[in-house]
Formats: structure tokens, sequence, C-alpha cells
């Protein structure tokens, strides 16, 4: 039996199907609601069920709050209707020309851009467009059908290309084999099987609001994506990028951010290194990159963030803006990375 679910407070509805949780079947039927893992493993499909009964599953217990789960909260790729349902999901949107579709993707480019990070170009099918938002992620399938999703670090582009950033997670059953742990390692011209486009990270351009962008690690990949596409279309909104790794080395475009700030107007980057050593002779900024978000706006409630990396560092960015710096937290949009040291092997 399926049921009925309304999505307040913009009145879209769709039908579950036994079986599918509330987000596939959101998806099925052309409506985005916030995601990013789809299983379980980040809060990013967090959403608040208004009226209605449903099976929430084990996920919600480890990653949500108690009072979050006391007030109706749960995660929406997890849920399973048992009535008609009214949840509330403030960013949810209607998809357009964007279709996810299964691609043959051929590997053009391999380059290592940091020791534990490779930029991988692969080519798509050219005969027709792929369409995509700016900071969405594309799976990669498996031989044996397991996934791995990594975020696109370019806009759309005629010619079908896209980069990606992969970090190598030592033991993991596809990074190893983009680092050449594993016989036979990824080579130029190999092909993949891909699916996309994924995810609800992308820029909201019917807004005017200055924008903060805090990323972690390969949290840069998307982000990179979102501002050359602000930078083709020329939107010019005030941009303060902060970027944070352990090392300086794991700001391994660092040259590129910085060049960002000299030649795009209002754009301002702010480079931040938690764990740097002595002889890094690191002179920037210390410590926890959304904390220093917090020390120079300690006022958030005029902006709009887009927070991609660790999900400690998404969700801990999202409590402590809206906590203590006044961000409307339907303006909080996120992308958390869950490793291949966090999935199934």
């Amino acid at each position: 039996m399926s049921f009925k679910v309304t999505v307040e407070p913009a009145g879209y509805s769709f039908e579950v199907q036994p079986g599918q949780s509330v987000l596939d079947a959101a998806l099925e039927a052309e409506i985005v609601l916030p995601y990013s893992c789809k299983g379980g493993g980040c809060s990013t499909c967090k959403g608040k069920v208004l009226e209605g009964e449903y099976e929430a599953g084990e996920a919600p217990q480890h990653i949500l709050e108690q009072h979050e789960l006391d007030e109706g909260f749960t995660l929406m790729c997890q849920a399973h209707p048992k009535s008609d349902l009214r949840i509330e999901s403030p960013q949810a949107r209607l998809t357009t020309d964007i279709q996810i579709r299964k691609l043959p993707a051929r590997v053009l480019e391999l380059e290592k851009l940091a020791d534990d990070v490779m930029r991988v170009v692969v080519q798509l099918p050219p005969s027709q467009p792929f369409m995509y938002y700016a900071g969405q992620y594309i799976d990669f399938i498996l031989r044996d059908n397991r996934r791995r999703s990594y975020s696109m670090a370019n806009p759309p582009q005629e010619n079908n290309q896209i980069e990606l950033h992969i970090r190598h997670m030592p033991g993991g059953a596809f990074t190893d084999y983009v680092f050449g742990v594993t016989e036979p390692a990824l080579k130029e011209r190999a092909m993949l099987r891909a699916e996309a486009p994924f995810g609800s990270f992308f820029l909201r351009e019917e807004s005017d609001k200055p924008l903060v962008f805090v990323a972690s690690g390969t949290g840069f990949a998307p982000i990179k994506a979102i501002v050359e596409h602000m930078k083709n279309k020329n939107i010019q909104r005030e941009v303060r990028f902060y970027w944070g790794g352990r090392r300086p080395k794991d700001l391994y475009m660092m040259d590129l951010a910085q060049q960002w700030e000299q030649t795009l107007p209002n754009f301002t980057f702010v480079p931040v290194v938690s764990d740097a050593l002595a002889d890094d002779n690191w002179t920037g900024r210390t410590g926890f990159v959304h904390q220093a978000v917090m020390q120079d706006l300690p006022d958030l409630s005029g902006w709009e963030v887009y927070a991609c990396g660790a999900p400690i560092m998404v969700e801990s960015a999202q409590k402590d803006f809206v906590e203590h710096c006044g961000l409307d937290v339907a303006v909080f949009y996120a992308d958390a990375f869950t490793s291949e040291a966090d999935l199934v092997e």
C-alpha cells in the first residue's frame, strides 16, 4: 500500500511505494529534498515530520540529538511511511531539465594534486548534453554494484567532461584502485560505469544574499564548481570562502583560491589550518574552519551558508551558526562527505 507525503511549506506531494524511503520517492517524483550520502551517515536530509506515522530506522538515533528526535526530526533517506505524512522541508524544490542517467565514463586525465588527492577527468558520452547543477555529485558503480560518490569539481561543459578530486582512503575498494595500490591500477582510457547527477548542494540563484562557503579537504571540489559557475554567469554576490585542512598541504589548490580573491569582485578567501607542524612555516589562520567563520562573522542573520566536507565539520557549522550567529537554518546548504571507511566493504 502506498502513502502520500505532503511537503510544507511548498505544498508539493508525492506517493511512496512499499519499501521506498521518503527521499527516494521524492526524487522519483522529481522533487529534490536536501540530501547527500543517502545512507544514514550524515544529517543533510534531516526533516521534520509534522503529521503521520513512519518507521525511522536506527540511523537517526546515532546521528541526531535527542531534542531533535523529540521535536519530530528524522532522516528522510531512512524514513518509511506507515501512514500519509506531512513533512517540513523549506529547501525542497522541483527539478527542471536535470535527469539522472547511467552513463559510461572514459578516464582522460590522472593528476596528483597532493600525496592523497588525485584529479581525475572523465569523458561522458558527447552525443547529448549532460546537464547538472554545479555542486552536485556523480556515483561510480563498481563491478559488484557497490557505489562511490564524488562531487563534480567543474560546472557543466559542452564537451561533457567532468573533473573530480578523489582523496585516497587506504583500504578503500575504489580509491586503492585510483591510486595504484591494487593491480590493475586505474589508467587513462579506462572505462567506468557512472550514474549522475545527484545531490542538493548547488547555488540558489534566486537570492541575492551574501554567501559564506566553508569547506574541509576535498569539500573544495563542489565549491570550485559553484565559483566557476558564478564566474561564467557573472554572478557578483559577496563571497567569503573559508577552506580548512589539518596541514597546509591539505589545501591542495590554494593558488587557485588565492587567484579568485585577486580577480573576482567581492570575493575573500580565508585558508585555515588546524594542526600545522613547525616545518610547515604556517603563518595564517589556525583552528577549526567553522570557528574562523564565527570569529569574522558573529552575525550571520543576513547571509547564506554552503558547507561541504567532513560530516563533523558540516554538523558543527550548522549547529553553531544557527545557535550562536543567528543564521536561518533554511539557508544552510550542505554536502557532508562520507568516506569509504564509513561504508560496508
